[in-house]
């Protein structure tokens, strides 16, 4: 029957991050590689859920509240007035929200820039929708933008750029400098903006998170995309948003209406009380990922690891394979869950500049590996204990 598949259900392949989660689980190993905690969620977030269940919020629903919260978020954090009736679409996570956007805006053969690295997701959704992704590469080891290379990137089919920031699977926190860069020219090329701000209250080193949208004149073509889950640690709940111009915040609830019907009720719900927490609910957040970082970053400089970059946001650490071991990250990630037991990312499924982008390719795409430190200290400390179990006298890992 396999003949009977579509073309596009043909293209698609496994997420090797969630194969990687299969492969952790199978073995018992310890898994670094999926972005989601081991840990519990809030107590008061929980406690939420379950008296909404309980309360009998289990059929389709609509929460105009969060609708209400969202907009009042936005002004406080951004200075963003968005009406919290027209503007605003709640999702089955930002996953949704993101792939909403694209079948909203996209038609067959606009093109869609990304910056590369990226997460997996956005180049699947942009050919669902019939678009052209074209990627623009940071420039390692600090990831810096590039702004001809940006520039260059635009092109009379260009329809909309994807801004992850914090930014997924570097860390990396775009500054004003560089936002006010993709500001201008998205105003220039009269070009829609799509952001993915999941990771929005995990910064560190007192790093600023800037919307794009806050810049001027980029309200009007900004559509903002985020979620519970990293904020709230429940990746599983799928509620999440997109806000953005009154007519595309109706499209995008129009294809979340056709294709799901309604976010998980009683999560919804739930969500009332999440974005109500206190502000030391998100200090204190900060605070626990902060050691987490500075933990695994120390632990991946001691043993070989190139992590010249320091990251400021999200909960992840892309760290370069040592000069002195020659596999590359694919082969390098399997001897390190059959020697350490501890599963991670090869970088290689981040890096897309090969096939789409119009520079030539950099020799790093397969000298990367993505860590995923949003786990519970014992979690860390036995990955730590096992990783270590792996270097020589010299100081060096015993993987080659």
């Amino acid at each position: 029957m396999e003949e009977k598949l579509s073309s596009v259900a043909k293209s698609l392949k496994p997420s090797p991050i969630q194969q990687l989660s299969y492969l952790a689980e199978r073995t018992n190993a310890i898994n670094l590689a999926e972005g989601f905690p081991d840990f519990p969620a809030p107590p008061h977030i929980k406690a939420a859920a379950v008296s909404a269940i309980t309360s009998d919020f289990n059929q389709y629903r609509h929460v105009q509240g969060i609708c209400d919260l969202l907009a009042d978020k936005m002004k406080q954090m951004h200075g963003l007035d968005v009406d919290p009736l027209t503007d605003i679409a709640i999702c089955c996570g930002q996953t949704e929200a993101f792939a909403a956007t694209m079948f909203a805006i996209l038609n067959p053969g606009d093109e869609v820039i990304l910056f590369d690295p990226s997460f997996e997701t956005y180049e699947t959704c942009i050919l669902m929708a019939g678009g052209v992704p074209v990627y623009v590469a940071l420039e390692p080891p600090y990831w810096m933008l590039d702004r001809v290379k940006l520039l260059d990137a635009f092109t009379a089919k260009t329809k909309a750029l994807v801004l992850n920031s914090p930014h997924n699977p570097t860390g990396k926190v775009f500054n004003m400098d560089e936002l006010e860069i993709i500001a201008e020219y998205c105003r220039t090329n009269d070009c829609v903006a799509i952001t993915d701000e999941v990771y929005e209250h995990i910064t560190y080193d007192n790093e600023p998170h800037i919307s794009l949208a806050s810049l001027p004149g980029m309200q009007k073509r900004t559509i903002i995309t985020s979620s519970l889950s990293k904020t709230y640690s429940v990746t599983g709940w799928r509620v999440g948003w997109a806000i953005g111009p009154s007519c595309i915040a109706s499209a995008i609830r129009n294809i979340h209406t056709k294709v799901t019907d309604s976010a998980p009720a009683p999560f919804q719900e739930a969500a009332l009380t999440a974005l109500t927490s206190p502000q030391e609910y998100y200090k204190s957040l900060r605070r626990d990922y902060e050691s987490k970082r500075d933990f695994v970053f120390k632990l991946l400089s001691e043993v070989g690891f190139q992590v010249q970059f320091m990251p400021k946001g999200s909960f992840f650490i892309f760290a370069a394979i040592p000069d002195t071991c020659k596999l590359p990250d694919v082969e390098f990630v399997e001897e390190l869950i059959k020697q350490a037991g501890v599963v991670a990312v090869p970088g290689c499924g981040f890096f897309h500049t090969s096939r789409y982008s119009r520079e030539n390719v950099g020799s790093y795409h397969n000298r990367y590996i993505r860590f995923a430190f949003c786990k519970g200290a014992t979690t860390l400390t036995s990955a730590a204990h096992k990783i270590r179990q792996l270097v020589d006298a010299s100081g060096r890992l015993k993987i080659l």
